[in-house]
């Protein structure tokens, strides 16, 4: 059972402009339209867990890209679209409650995704690997994929995947202390 994170940064580490736009996105080149991995690690995992500005970004786009469970964790949301019952559901509360909660429910291997929920997510130590897709692209301002830290976390390097001669894909998982 682990916590994962996939997502795409800039070269200065942003993962959205300061508007939340994610439009540079778009200008990636995909001549052959790969999904860069995406599918074979959407397989390893049970659900999704998302703030809920991603969520807001998500439903911008207007088609609904997960086939998997999404988790909407929100303080300030109290219900989801009536054509997303069933695939979406909003939660609360702190980080390693919401995980424990949804791990007695059957969804031991969660994607995590947003800029907060990620950040809230390393400063608990509850991210079990990284997976950074860097775009080379510098945005100058936005929003970062980290944040402060009370202490250091280390990951160990496990691969790098070149893409298009444009994308670098990493994955790291976490060093842990046996």
């Amino acid at each position: 059972m682990a916590n994962y994170v996939y997502i795409a940064t800039s070269l200065d580490g942003y993962i959205a402009t300061p508007d939340g736009g994610v439009e540079w996105l778009d200008e990636i080149p995909n001549p052959g339209g790969e999904d860069f991995g995406f599918a074979d690690f959407m397989e390893r995992v049970d659900a999704l867990l998302m703030g809920s500005a991603t969520f807001g970004k998500v439903l911008s786009f207007g088609l609904w890209p997960y086939k998997k469970k999404v988790f909407v964790l929100s303080n300030r949301l109290s219900e989801v679209p009536e054509d997303l019952e069933g695939m979406a559901e909003i939660i609360a509360g702190e980080p390693e409650q919401v995980v424990r909660d949804l791990k007695n429910r059957g969804f031991g291997n969660l994607y995590v995704d947003g800029g907060k929920v990620i950040q809230s997510f390393l400063k608990e130590d509850l991210i079990d690997e990284m997976i950074i897709t860097t775009v080379p692209v510098i945005l100058g301002k936005g929003i970062p994929l980290f944040g402060e830290l009370d202490h250091a976390i280390r990951f160990n390097h496990v691969e790098t995947e070149v893409f298009n001669d444009y994308l670098v894909k990493s994955r790291y998982v976490r060093q842990r202390d046996e």
